[in-house]
């Protein structure tokens, strides 16, 4: 089966393509396809995953998949939560890992509740208009450390505690992470649910 991945991101792809191997599922990067980025209008995850799975699978023709994902900060009510791959631009900083990492642990400065989680919603559709699109969550509770540490991942896995590690998401061996990150639950659960529904 062939899935059209609606986003341009690398780490997704990589993770993505790693989790949904053993079901003989395919993904091919929007981009690959000549399809650009949906809008992102909306406030959660949830909404704004369906609008990139239409979005690429209006274009394409084939059926879609759509990750939105995000850091939810305790002490900020939740935020940055869908604005994540943006967090660093409200603050004068280009759009970056590294500067969203950066403006995070500086607004965080002096918080003493450093809770978050780290969450991911996948959405799949068999065509753009499918009524009933497949919809999975994952969600990685930790801490956000003082400082970055480890190498490994991308986003803001080197500032995401894991208190049952004692790691950062980045110290931890890419099929450890995966099976443990917000986007591995939600993968694990999408394809479960593509096997029932779909195959």
């Amino acid at each position: 089966m062939r899935l059209v991945l609606a986003s341009n991101n690398a780490g997704k792809l990589g993770e993505l393509q790693q989790l949904f191997a053993p079901l003989g599922v395919a993904l091919i990067r929007q981009s690959e396809l000549g399809v650009g980025e949906a809008e992102e209008p909306f406030c959660t995850f949830v909404e704004n995953a369906l609008a990139k799975a239409r979005h690429a699978a209006k274009l394409t023709g084939l059926p879609a998949i759509a990750d939105d994902a995000g850091l939810c900060v305790q002490a900020f009510g939740g935020l940055p939560g869908v604005a994540t791959a943006y967090y660093a631009t409200q603050f004068g900083y280009e759009k970056g890992d590294a500067n969203n990492v950066r403006a995070l642990l500086e607004q965080m400065a002096g918080i003493e509740d450093r809770r978050a989680a780290l969450v991911s919603t996948l959405v799949a559709l068999r065509s753009p208009e499918d009524p009933e699109p497949l919809i999975a969550v994952g969600r990685a509770v930790g801490q956000i450390t003082r400082e970055p540490i480890g190498d490994n991942g991308f986003g803001f896995d080197p500032v995401m505690w894991l208190p049952q590690f004692g790691k950062t998401f980045a110290q931890l061996p890419a099929l450890e992470k995966n099976a443990h990150s917000h986007r591995g639950q939600a993968a694990r659960a999408m394809l479960a649910l593509i096997r029932e529904r779909w195959l």
